[in-house]
């Protein structure tokens, strides 16, 4: 089974499942695993690798930012497989890759997800991959190599591309809180909220993580309400840019968010 499937199926995480986004190469090239590492022994569930891009539109300001210096680093698709290469021997969580399509394209989408299978990625995000033409042209491709692709919707997807969604996707739906880029707003507002109860009475097949806007504790707990948990990347982000002790900053945020010690996470 794959590990994002497992997770979700066997989790009693009542409090929401926790999933940080990071930009392969940032803050520097080879912090790639050591930031994923202090990720796990902090006790996030899931992981995203962001592959940096050179016009990351989705994004905004913080997280285009680590792309820019990721690519000022040198790091590219080829390297980050490279550093992934042995990351099974200690790392258990799932681990996405998201970003934009045409990197992978250009790397072959048949070479792209057999190296994902190879190094141990569980699944890809890519928004900017249009539904119909994964489902015709690349879904047997995924399937073969055991490769999840994780689809987004926003407050403006009709219920009848949602549910196309639900229908092709596993793993989960990513659940954009706000038509805006990543980064632009903070909490969870009453038409959030709206959107979140209209969501949850359509009864979908896969669970769903919040993202866009999630910082802190509060803001991930009061996401976790409406869904299986939230997905965290520009606050996390800014951690990176100001930390003077990678590994440790890393832990300390992560049980922030979560609300745990330690002690908790190592129990």
């Amino acid at each position: 089974m794959n590990r994002i499937t497992k997770l979700f199926k066997e989790s009693t995480n009542q409090e929401g499942l926790l999933n940080v986004y990071f930009t392969a190469g940032f803050p520097k090239l080879d912090d790639t695993l050591k930031v994923l590492t202090a990720l796990q022994e902090g006790g996030a569930d899931l992981v995203e690798i962001g592959m940096p891009y050179s016009d990351p539109v989705a994004d905004g300001e913080t997280i285009q930012k680590s792309n820019d210096q990721a690519l000022e680093n040198g790091m590219t698709v080829r390297i980050l497989f490279d550093q992934l290469k042995d990351m099974r021997q200690t790392i258990n969580v799932p681990v996405l890759l998201m970003g934009y399509v045409n990197p992978v394209l250009q790397y072959g989408i048949e070479d792209f997800c057999k190296k994902c299978a190879e190094v141990g990625v569980d699944g890809l995000i890519l928004p900017d991959l249009p539904l119909d033409v994964y489902e015709s042209e690349y879904k047997h491709i995924f399937d073969a190599h055991g490769i999840l692709n994780i689809f987004l919707i926003t407050p403006q997807t009709s219920e009848k591309r949602i549910r196309q969604i639900d229908e092709v996707g596993e793993g989960f739906i990513y659940t954009v809180s706000s038509a805006s880029v990543t980064g632009s707003k903070s909490g969870v507002s009453g038409d959030m909220e709206a959107y979140f109860n209209r969501l949850n009475a359509m009864n979908l097949q896969n669970p769903r993580l919040i993202g866009f806007g999630i910082k802190d504790h509060a803001t991930f707990k009061k996401a976790s309400e409406y869904a299986a948990g939230a997905i965290i990347g520009s606050a996390f982000i800014r951690v990176l840019e100001q930390s003077n002790n990678l590994s440790e900053d890393i832990k300390n945020f992560v049980y922030q968010v979560k609300n745990v010690s330690q002690e908790e996470i190592n129990a």
